[in-house]
């Protein structure tokens, strides 16, 4: 039975068996507690049914690929996950380049469908504090309009976020979105949630990503992420990425398409703002 009364250090005790010696103040998750012998963890709480369960075998699968590097999850049940606390430094431009070579290797480490979850990961998941559904297509762009922009598109449209009109504007983009495409590509393996603040600069110059939204997908969708919200040193990683594995000629103007789903995501959380750049995207692409 779940103890809803559990702070963060008894859940760090239950499920690691070390004694806590302190804990930061605040209400937050996730919350640094350091147990004993000086060893500091994060703890996260997750509230949403399966969301424990989903970060874990998203973690899990990326670190499987020994690519980028993922904090090592330490204990955890369905409401409580431990990991180990990443002590973060400054972005530098060697780092970049080599987080750019590292992304490519775990794209390059495939996954079963577009679609798919990661092993053990629950079909129903999360990007943030929405809900992602993972489910198989063969086909990305196919898979892409209908279980990631259209749900959003909806859901946005539900709550008055984007009106009636604007979205048959959406709809028409994801309609061309298989003419705007490049080259098809085997389903990578993703982070899904790549933005600034799921990317953590180490003190020891290796990057670690925290808080995936794993699956299958395109690589481009990572890297428009990385762009959207902005990344240190973007262009070090992108040169970092291209050595290793080249993108498809065309990758920049194919940026905004793969932008979408997650400016949708932002619209339904956050409000119109977002709703107007993803009209901007879609209307750039009608025009292409």
């Amino acid at each position: 039975m779940v103890n809803r009364d559990e702070d963060p250090g008894q859940a760090a005790f239950r499920l690691t068996g070390r004694r806590v010696t302190g804990a930061r103040a605040g209400s937050g998750s996730p919350t640094e507690v350091t147990l004993e012998g000086g060893t500091a963890v994060m703890v996260k709480r997750g509230d949403a049914p399966g969301a424990v369960r989903a970060e874990v075998a998203g973690l899990r699968w990326l670190g499987e690929a020994e690519a980028v590097r993922v904090p090592a999850v330490l204990g955890h049940d369905e409401r409580w996950m431990v990991t180990e606390r990443v002590p973060t430094g400054h972005p530098d431009r060697e780092a970049a380049l080599r987080f750019g070579h590292a992304l490519a290797a775990l794209h390059a480490a495939g996954a079963p469908t577009f679609g798919a979850p990661p092993p053990e990961g629950p079909e129903e998941a999360y990007i943030g504090l929405a809900p992602m559904r993972n489910a198989p297509g063969a086909d990305w762009p196919d898979w892409y309009t209908e279980h990631r922009v259209l749900p959003y598109l909806r859901s946005a449209v539900d709550t008055g976020t984007v009106r009636p009109g604007e979205a048959a504007v959406i709809e028409r983009a994801c309609e061309r979105l298989p003419d705007l495409d490049g080259p098809a590509e085997p389903p990578a393996r993703l982070h899904g949630d790549l933005w600034n603040g799921n990317v953590l600069w180490g003190a020891d110059g290796e990057v670690r990503l925290i808080d995936p939204a794993a699956h299958g997908g395109h690589r481009e969708t990572d890297l428009a992420m990385l762009r959207l919200f902005g990344c240190p040193d973007l262009d070090q990683v992108l040169a970092g990425y291209q050595e290793a594995a080249p993108l498809a000629d065309g990758w920049r103007e194919r940026v905004g398409m793969h932008q979408l789903f997650p400016l949708l995501v932002h619209a339904v959380l956050f409000g119109r703002g977002y709703a107007e750049q993803a009209l901007s995207v879609a209307r750039d692409a009608l025009r292409a």
